[in-house]
């Protein structure tokens, strides 16, 4: 009998070490499933832009840049393209806003190369574009992006527009540059 009482103990501690692996397991992703159906969301996944929501295609939008050229939207290097919209005019406030966009660009170290600096409005006095180097200029020929540009005079808008060609979020005027650089390794890798 004592072998029969030492063999259920056994299988009791057997069970009981089954039940502890599987609950390691199954116990967080109950905890993921509820807290998800409640809306919760981690404090590090907030994004300081506007997500557009549905994704706008803008491969069909013809900009015209500085050089000649047409704005490839869909992009064989699979560059994401930041498009900076200025209000009426682009003066002092404007164009160091479009200089922290180029020091923030450099921040993104190895994956700077995939982020393409596009600036849609008025001309920029020559002197000032070697000093925005890589910035691109260029003209929004039919005006489509006027809903998300800069209200004030002097102000810049921001916009990330993905490989393929999809408006993806937008950065009204006044954005802090601090957070366009936090949410940029979250799509640029």
């Amino acid at each position: 009998m004592p072998a029969q009482s030492e063999n259920a103990a056994l299988a009791m501690r057997n069970r009981r070490v089954l039940v502890g692996v599987v609950a390691v397991f199954v116990v967080p992703i109950l905890i993921a499933f509820c807290l998800s159906l409640s809306g919760w969301q981690p404090k590090g996944s907030k994004a300081y832009g506007t997500l557009i929501d549905p994704p706008k295609q803008v491969d069909g939008v013809s900009v015209t840049l500085a050089d000649g050229g047409k704005l490839v939207w869909r992009d064989p290097q699979w560059q994401w393209t930041m498009l900076a919209l200025p209000g009426a005019g682009c003066a002092q406030q404007c164009r160091a806003a479009l200089a922290d966009l180029v020091r923030m660009r450099a921040t993104l170290g190895r994956n700077a190369t995939r982020l393409r600096l596009v600036y849609l409005g008025p001309v920029l006095p020559a002197d000032t574009l070697p000093a925005l180097a890589p910035l691109q200029t260029g003209t929004d020929d039919a005006n489509a992006f006027a809903d998300l540009r800069a209200k004030g005079g002097d102000g810049l808008a921001l916009a990330l527009v993905d490989p393929g060609g999809f408006l993806m979020m937008r950065y009204a005027e006044g954005y802090d540059v601090g957070g366009v650089r936090r949410d940029l390794p979250k799509v640029i890798q």
